[in-house]
């Protein structure tokens, strides 16, 4: 029996994915304050931010939450291509930023939040969808895509309507913010 004071696994899960976003924006900010962006750090970050960014599109123009199971586009190669995408976007910012310590914590940060809401978000699709979750968990995986997609004929095509109903567009004006922030520090650092 659970202590009167003892905080359930799917609370403490809960309360993590309620956690994510705002720790994230925090984030965000302490990063643009120390970063120390140059051009040759700059020249490797953008384009790795910028691929995350695209999949993160690309993944929500294929989800219809709890409607139906996303099997086709990104979902065939990972079941969590939004995180995926997160994740490569964030260390692209971390290395555009140049600063060691960023990297670090992005590993930490993912490791401590991402994880559990995947295992949470597992658990909800595994009893939304059954058998076909159960399937296709089986040949896709979680975090890491693979290089194949799963499942030929399963192909949806991407719904710009789906990319606008999530909202995503709020991630690219995020990054660009960031990497406007960037740039300016890195044209205004001396040596320019």
């Amino acid at each position: 029996m659970a202590e009167p004071n003892s905080i359930t696994k799917p609370e403490w899960r809960g309360r993590l994915q309620r956690l994510r976003v705002p720790i994230g924006f925090i984030t965000a900010i302490l990063f643009v304050l120390i970063s120390r962006p140059t051009w040759s750090t700059m020249t490797i970050g953008v384009p790795l931010a910028l691929c995350g960014a695209l999949i993160r599109a690309w993944a929500s123009g294929h989800l219809r939450k709890n409607a139906e199971l996303a099997i086709s586009g990104p979902y065939s190669h990972t079941r969590n291509p939004l995180y995926f995408g997160s994740l490569v976007m964030a260390a692209g910012c971390a290395m555009a930023g140049g600063h060691l310590l960023l990297g670090i914590w992005l590993i930490g940060f993912f490791l401590v939040i991402y994880l559990p809401v995947m295992q949470a978000e597992a658990d909800h699709m595994r009893n939304l969808f059954a058998d076909s979750y159960r399937q296709w968990a089986a040949n896709v995986p979680l975090f890491i895509p693979r290089l194949t997609p799963y499942g030929a004929g399963n192909e949806a095509q991407f719904d710009f309507s789906q990319y606008l109903h999530h909202r995503e567009y709020r991630a690219l004006i995020g990054l660009g913010i960031v990497l406007g922030i960037l740039f300016i520090k890195t044209a205004w650092s001396p040596g320019f």
